[in-house]
């Protein structure tokens, strides 16, 4: 086998009103390299993971082997160094991109050549909502997604490059937690009221009209109004970056970090000034990944080749 890269991008996931199935792919990375020997070694290159003991620990190679053993497969030995710009429990997606990481692995180490829709529904079953997966695999804009009767389809809501902008604070909110803070049941008055907010931010994300769609991403009341209390600076981070320009900011997946959705161009800006105003914060802009999942291997003249 010759070594190979495997490539996941971190996602922002709910944005808003899309509870558990839109989510947007974002420029910060989970990277494997991974390499052929006669037993196995898992490193850590990055301060952005968890600390585990031996290599059948790793939460990346449970899951490549179950993968490979739904296959009637055996994952043969390999190195496997471990690089993260994500940040742990801070709502960008960190358990899924690294779901997305063993899936492949296994793909790739057992030629097992799963389709986009077998990675998508092992992920989802990993999960349990494809909101982070979705993005995580494909790449784009907004991923919306939905699992039903074994199946999960999506879709990607095309549009033009919008400028990102993050707010990572230094305190942790493990998704458990931040799940046991919603209620049970919802009347049928309130779903009503937030599906119909969720379905016209979708419209206006597909008519471009993102000053609308800005408006809806904070008017969710799925989960926004519930887990606010618990989210440092919540308020104050939605109105200073309206001020500046941004359609709107969204509590990403469980939180604590907050996203801001702004015009082109504005992005900088908009970080400069948060950053004075929230010195305890990880302040910066970040790009929407396109391309999703990547795979490279490395030929004999040491070259990168994408799959």
């Amino acid at each position: 086998m010759s070594p190979l890269r495997i490539t996941v991008p971190a996602s922002s996931a709910n944005i808003g009103p899309g509870f558990d199935s839109v989510g947007v792919a974002v420029s910060c990375f989970l990277i494997l390299d991974v390499s052929e020997q006669d037993r196995w070694e898992i490193r850590h290159k990055s301060s952005h993971l968890p600390t585990f003991a031996e290599y059948t620990d790793h939460f990346i190679y449970q899951i490549a082997r179950r993968t490979a053993e739904y296959h009637n497969k055996e994952l043969p030995a390999c190195k496997v160094l471990v690089t993260s710009e994500i940040p742990l429990a801070r709502g960008f997606g960190s358990s899924a991109s690294a779901a997305l990481a063993g899936i492949e692995l296994a793909n790739q180490l057992c030629d097992l050549n799963l389709s986009d829709s077998q990675k998508l529904k092992y992920g989802t079953e990993i999960e349990g909502h494809p909101d982070n997966i979705a993005p995580a695999l494909f790449g784009g804009l907004m991923v919306t997604a939905v699992s039903h009767d074994d199946q999960v389809e999506y879709i990607s809501v095309p549009g033009p490059e919008l400028d990102l902008i993050a707010y990572i604070p230094e305190t942790e909110l493990k998704t458990e937690e931040a799940r046991r803070i919603l209620p049970e049941n919802y009347s049928r008055g309130q779903a009503a009221r937030a599906s119909s907010v969720g379905n016209l931010m979708i419209a206006s994300l597909l008519q471009g009209d993102y000053q609308l769609a800005g408006r809806m991403i904070e008017l969710d009341s799925f989960h926004e109004p519930y887990r606010a209390p618990y989210i440092p600076n919540y308020q104050i981070i939605r109105r200073e970056a309206s001020q500046l320009g941004a359609y709107g900011s969204a509590i990403s997946g469980a939180g604590p970090t907050m996203v801001s959705f702004a015009p082109k161009g504005y992005g900088p800006r908009i970080a400069k000034h948060m950053t004075t105003l929230l010195p305890e914060y990880k302040v910066m802009p970040i790009k929407i990944d396109s391309k999703g999942l990547q795979v490279e291997r490395v030929n004999l003249q040491n070259t990168i080749v994408a799959e």
